[in-house]
């Protein structure tokens, strides 16, 4: 167990049985088009349907701090992530890395070909859904250790579907055992600042609760394998 702002904060309740990403998942139409257009000039293809619910293996998704991949291209997303731990519903926060030069070749294909680091720790979700709207999560990006962060994301969870939503929309494209107990689900993400998406050695989140004044936080670092052919 850990201490944030003076209260306990269970350790992240890991080792999920299935998994899926809400892709496109976004509240506002506009921002669902800057999240398309920022992916159509890297090449990917519009979705066929907004949200999309992409399964993934479970096993892709780690606590740790350092997360390799094939080649140079890919990078992370900062995200909301749900459990459903066996009891109950849990919040916390995660990175959908994605693979972005398959990504023009498969959405799906790209985002399973990438680990999912998220952070070890989690909240109630029933403790915080009355006020989820102004959860706020944020990424910065660096590559060198002397670097400054950059900031690479910012929004809150008024910028994304109601999570109710997202659980109904999963069970209803992929059954209901698709968030069950042992489930986990990444729940989309935000428009990049500004830049454009891009690849950094160093991907660093945060996810702000200033109702109840709790902060989780997670970071990693992005090793580049050999693309051998």
């Amino acid at each position: 167990m850990t201490t944030d702002a003076g209260r306990t904060v269970p350790q992240f309740p890991f080792a999920p049985a299935r998994a899926i990403v809400a892709g496109w998942a976004g509240r506002n139409d506009d921002a669902i088009r800057h999240h398309i257009e920022e992916l159509e000039a890297l090449g990917v293809p519009a979705p066929s349907a907004v949200p999309l619910f992409y399964r993934v293996s479970a096993a892709l998704f780690t606590t740790a701090g350092r997360l390799e991949a094939v080649g140079p291209d890919s990078s992370g997303e900062v995200e909301p992530l749900l459990v459903h731990d066996g009891d109950r519903i849990r919040l916390g926060l995660g990175s959908d890395h994605t693979d972005r030069a398959l990504e023009t070749h498969s959405v799906a294909l790209s985002k399973q070909v990438c680990g999912k680091p998220v952070a070890p720790e989690s909240w109630d979700f029933a403790e915080v859904e009355p006020h989820a709207d102004s959860i706020e999560l944020r990424a910065w990006i660096r590559d060198g250790e002397d670097e400054e962060w950059t900031l690479y994301q910012q929004g809150t969870l008024a910028d994304l579907r109601p999570l109710r939503d997202l659980i109904a929309g999963a069970r209803a494209a992929h059954g209901a055992d698709a968030f069950s107990p042992g489930s986990a689900m990444l729940c989309g993400t935000f428009p990049v600042v500004a830049g454009g998406i891009r690849p950094a050695r160093h991907f660093s989140m945060a996810m702000h609760d200033p109702v109840l004044g709790r902060t989780i936080r997670h970071c990693y670092e992005t090793v580049t394998l050999p693309a051998v052919s």
